[in-house]
């Protein structure tokens, strides 16, 4: 099976492209989900209370993300402190799951396939691609956020150059939604090729 790590910064449209090959009836694993069911684990969550404090914790006691996200943001130290928590469980998980699928090919949706390494399992990496100024603009519309948070996010990630030298594939996805549909339709029938080959 093809193992195709979809990616793109903050605000680039990795979901609604996700959500286009799953419409297609293709598999797909996405590890920010992954995160937020093991942040629902009792031994992680007390782990990371232990690590930065109850103040990561929602009023039901479960860990808040965007808190935790707070806590550790511009925190080189913390963050390295969460991801050893988290991203070998989010590995481990997305491999049982690739595992247990029979299909030509999946797509395994990494948000920071770039900055922190390919998963040893993917073949291709998918970027999902738009100018900076469109992403910035859809990140403050989903998120509530000011223009100067989302910079801050796009500044810590890599950079548009750095992500498309990693590409194997790119979508772009500053068009009109009927544009975007017919290239994933054009990958969909490529990766389905390469799966059976």
């Amino acid at each position: 099976m093809l193992v195709v790590g979809l990616t793109g910064g903050i605000g680039s449209g990795k979901s609604t492209v996700a959500d286009r090959f799953a419409a297609r009836g293709i598999p797909v694993v996405d590890t920010d989900l992954i995160a937020h069911q093991l942040l629902r684990d009792a031994g992680i969550r007390d782990a990371l209370v232990q690590r930065f404090g109850s103040e990561i914790l929602d009023a039901g006691g479960e860990v808040d993300r965007r808190k935790l996200g707070r806590r550790v943001f511009g925190d080189d130290e913390a963050l390295r402190a969460l991801e050893a928590q988290l991203h070998p469980r989010i590995r481990d998980e997305v491999a049982q799951r690739l595992r247990e699928l029979d299909a030509d090919y999946a797509i395994v949706v990494v948000p920071l396939l770039v900055e922190k390494g390919r998963y040893e399992f993917i073949d291709r990496v998918l970027l999902v691609d738009c100018d900076e100024a469109l992403q910035r603009e859809r990140a403050m519309a989903r998120d509530g956020a000011s223009s100067e948070q989302i910079q801050a996010i796009m500044d810590r990630q890599a950079s548009r150059e750095d992500r498309r030298r990693l590409a194997d594939d790119l979508i772009d996805n500053s068009g009109s939604l009927a544009d975007l549909d017919a290239q994933v339709a054009r990958l969909d029938a490529r990766y389905r090729q390469a799966g059976r080959a």
